[in-house]
């Protein structure tokens, strides 16, 4: 009995419940409806992915700011399968690293690739199933 009247007595003085000071209360509005829609893109989905690859074509492919586009880790596999070095063959291929937020806004990942004493590092997002990638990074090729 004394455990559960103590539990009760340490939620009731836990002050993990108490609102921060200056917060609106519980369940009021902060925006009104009119004011979350006029902060909506107004362009479609469609557009706002042509944009969004324009800007990152500015860029090389396989850095932060132009990932390589795949659909999740079969895609990326598939694709470092079909890569290849200078010399026709294929990188060795490193461990793979948590590589921030790309282009998209979606997290990618960085793979450290070598051909023989060169190495290189690719950045891949895994979060596009609709693409299939047809370039390759500078200093590699791709195979069919």
């Amino acid at each position: 009995m004394r455990i559960p009247l103590l539990a009760t007595a340490l939620l009731v003085a836990t002050p993990a419940f108490a609102q921060p000071p200056g917060a609106p209360p519980l369940g009021a509005r902060t925006r009104s409806p009119e004011q979350m829609i006029g902060a909506m893109s107004q362009v479609s989905p469609e557009e706002e992915m042509r944009a969004l690859v324009a800007a990152a074509d500015a860029h090389p492919l396989g850095t932060a700011e132009n990932p390589v586009r795949v659909g999740g880790p079969e895609g990326e596999r598939a694709y470092l399968g079909r890569l290849r070095c200078p010399d026709g063959q294929a990188p060795r291929i490193g461990t793979r690293r948590e590589a921030g937020v790309g282009a998209f806004g979606s997290v990618v990942a960085a793979y450290e690739l070598a051909c023989g004493a060169r190495t290189a590092s690719i950045v891949f997002d895994m979060y596009h199933e609709e693409h299939v990638e047809t370039r390759a990074p500078a200093g590699f090729t791709l195979r069919p």
